[in-house]
């Protein structure tokens, strides 16, 4: 499970739906949208929670004053049973995934890249004709956009990405029409 913002009980039901086994709860970054439901979750499945980039360390420790500032039930802070770095690997079934640290919309967050099947999940790192918000305590537009031009776009134009909100699109799309980073 990437990024489990929230609703925990229609997530187990999917997931019972599909008849999917769960080994672990991956995370792009701290912000509560994306890891509202992740210690919940860990628990229910007994899996480990993997990621962001320590960077990330004080939205984690932050997700009291989050949901208080939301209105949302009380979430409490999270440590992740293994931060991680670039260059770092996470094992999904037959499945590695490749580890890039892409701060920007936060300090400390990550992208997961499938090689083999062409596949990025980059949170809200990139949207479909948008880039992630970089206003919120210690985001970094520069930061962001040099992310972009310089980790993801070298992956080439045929990666599809899966972001935190909105539609699916490739690399070579947004480098061609997105209008905050297109070339």
């Amino acid at each position: 499970i990437v990024d489990p913002g929230g609703e925990a009980e229609k997530i187990k039901r999917a997931v019972a739906q599909c008849d999917i086994k769960v080994s672990q709860i991956l995370l792009t970054h701290g912000h509560l949208d994306h890891v509202g439901a992740a210690q919940q979750l860990a628990d229910h499945y007994q899996v480990p929670i993997i990621g962001p980039h320590p960077a990330d360390a004080f939205w984690l420790d932050g997700l009291p004053a989050q949901s208080r500032m939301f209105g949302l039930t009380e979430c409490a802070p999270l440590t992740p049973t293994r931060w991680l770095q670039e260059g770092d690997s996470v094992t999904v079934g037959n499945n590695e995934l490749s580890v890039l640290h892409c701060p920007g919309h936060t300090p400390g967050h990550v992208v997961f890249i499938d090689k083999v099947s062409r596949l990025a999940q980059v949170g809200d790192v990139i949207f479909n004709g948008g880039v992630g918000r970089s206003d919120f305590p210690q985001g970094d537009h520069q930061a962001l956009i040099t992310s972009i031009r310089t980790k993801l776009f070298p992956l080439g134009d045929y990666i599809t990405f899966i972001p935190g909100h909105g539609p699916m699109s490739t690399l070579g799309q947004e480098r061609k029409t997105n209008p905050f980073v297109h070339d």
